[in-house]
């Protein structure tokens, strides 16, 4: 069955009204000319509204869920400048720390050239940087790079984390912090009995009043390999948002151009 020919006009120039065209088209067709605008309408408003989910809308979710207000979750700001310690508990190591961002821009650096362990992170120009100068048992040195990854997907990350709760880390003076978790699991399976890795687990504690100051980070997983319990941790004695110095290493730097 075909629908009648489409029609600009009447001779008066003026449209027919959609109640005129309903009635002249059969019942059967209106059916399905009604089911199929509905799934388009339907498609389209589901996807304006999945583009704007925001925190804001996900933060309102979880709270009507867990009956509790929840926080808004971790972001790393573009510029900051902290330093603390390092540890790796099971080895018996702790070292000097200091993690620094500018311009969207970020590294971190533990130990130095006097200490057991020794190396640095970086965020830079789009890039992920490791390199590792000293650890027990490695003989190897090179700068690994991951491309594609920057702040802005650092953050993207965050907003999935899961809110643990309201604590205190007591210290001198002590921090009242927001304890998030958050990490990657592979392969992506659904619930059930499914054989999945933790790829990288990281527990963020931040500040109550500001998510963005970071005091504590304890990591799990595989990115921590090096380490016979893949556990460590970064410890915060001061955080401050003012920019802070990103140096890429020269052996992580780009062959130049011929």
């Amino acid at each position: 069955m075909t629908l009648p020919p489409a029609h600009a006009g009447t001779r008066t120039g003026a449209a027919p009204s959609f109640a005129t065209v309903t009635k002249a088209v059969p019942k059967a067709v209106t059916e399905d000319v009604t089911t199929a605008v509905t799934e388009d309408v339907t498609k389209a408003v589901t996807e304006d509204v999945t583009t704007a989910v925001t925190e804001d809308v996900t933060t309102a979710v979880t709270e009507k869920r867990s009956g509790t207000p929840v926080p808004r979750p971790p972001r790393l700001p573009r510029d900051f400048r902290g330093k603390g310690k390092w540890i790796v508990r099971d080895l018996g190591i702790t070292v000097p720390f200091t993690w620094e961002g500018r311009n969207g821009d970020s590294q971190m650096i533990a130990g130095g050239p006097q200490y057991p362990i020794w190396f640095t992170n970086l965020i830079h120009h789009g890039s992920l940087y490791t390199l590792t100068y000293k650890w027990p048992g490695l003989t190897e040195h090179p700068c690994s790079q991951i491309p594609g990854f920057d702040l802005d997907q650092l953050n993207e990350a965050l907003r999935g984390a899961r809110f643990v709760g309201r604590e205190i880390l007591q210290r001198s003076p002590n921090r009242y912090v927001n304890h998030w978790r958050v990490g990657v699991v592979l392969p992506k399976r659904p619930p059930g009995k499914f054989l999945r890795f933790p790829l990288a687990l990281g527990d963020i504690y931040v500040d109550q009043k500001d998510r963005g100051t970071f005091w504590q980070v304890l990591q799990f997983g595989v990115q921590n390999l090096y380490d016979p319990e893949l556990d460590e941790w970064a410890v915060m004695d001061t955080f401050a948002h003012k920019p802070g110095t990103v140096t890429l290493p020269a052996r992580c730097s780009p062959p130049p151009l011929v």
